[in-house]
């Protein structure tokens, strides 16, 4: 077992999942390993972020609300962004569109692993089924990734 390149696979799948099994036929690994180390880097990484993600925006909220506070203070005019930017519409277009399934297994494939599970948190934090719905999403992009790697590079 090449300990090096399972790692290095899984430690790119904790943030950028799509890509992580590219890498697995030039570091010698076979199918399975490289599957599962991208499943694991994916499924770990996922449920650090979903099951943190009230204290990552809790944490932003008081930074923000913080920020606006010491611009009153000092007399400076608060900017206010956009809310509906375009990755948010994007968001929500995909929410409306594919509901629960599709959020859960794509967003966290093609944004970052942990935008990606704060994001299903966010949406879907309080229903049950919403992480293993994630896990699932991650086993079946793995298995997808993996084959479309091997087949083209391996």
């Amino acid at each position: 077992m090449n300990w090096g390149g399972i790692s290095g696979v899984f430690f790119i799948a904790t943030v950028k999942f799509m890509f992580s099994t590219v890498g697995g036929p030039a570091l010698g690994l076979p199918f399975y390993e490289t599957f599962f180390a991208a499943f694991l880097g994916g499924s770990v990484s996922a449920a650090v972020f979903y099951f943190a993600s009230d204290k990552f925006i809790e944490y932003t909220h008081n930074k923000k609300v913080a920020k606006e506070k010491q611009l009153l203070l000092k007399g400076i005019e608060i900017p206010h962004k956009r809310k509906f930017t375009k990755t948010n519409r994007l968001i929500i277009r995909m929410k409306m569109k594919f509901g629960i399934y599709g959020i859960c297994f794509w967003v966290p494939f093609f944004f970052s692993v942990p935008l990606g599970s704060i994001i299903v948190a966010k949406f879907y934090g309080k229903l049950n089924q919403t992480y293993p719905l994630i896990v699932l999403g991650m086993a079946i992009n793995a298995a997808i990734t993996t084959f479309i790697t091997y087949a083209i590079l391996g």
